[in-house]
């Protein structure tokens, strides 16, 4: 293995961990602001929160603010769409993306 292919390795494996720590932070604030007393195993990644109306639109809100306060990140009103706001794993994506400059 070469020292560019461990660099790799080592930031895809910092990267996933990222992602995986985002998402765990999304949903422990979820499950204690929306949903209390509810367990973290029937909130999964993919669960839909806003097409299943398990957040309105007020919760909504309260969960970008959240975002951008915890993530250090700006969510621009169009930014915060079903198609990013969704899903916890959506979320955790757009997170990633905003963070690296992409979004």
């Amino acid at each position: 293995m070469h020292a560019q292919d461990h660099d790799t390795s080592a930031q895809k494996m910092a990267e996933e961990g990222g992602v995986k720590q985002i998402q765990d932070t999304i949903r422990n604030y979820i499950l204690s602001t929306f949903l209390p007393g509810e367990s973290a195993a029937n909130l999964g990644d993919d669960t839909p929160l806003r097409t299943s109306s398990l957040l309105d639109s007020l919760a909504t809100l309260r969960l970008v603010t959240f975002v951008e306060e915890q993530f250090g990140i700006t969510v621009e009103a169009h930014e915060a769409s079903i198609d990013n706001f969704d899903r916890i794993a959506d979320i955790a994506a757009f997170v990633e993306r905003k963070r690296n400059g992409e979004a």
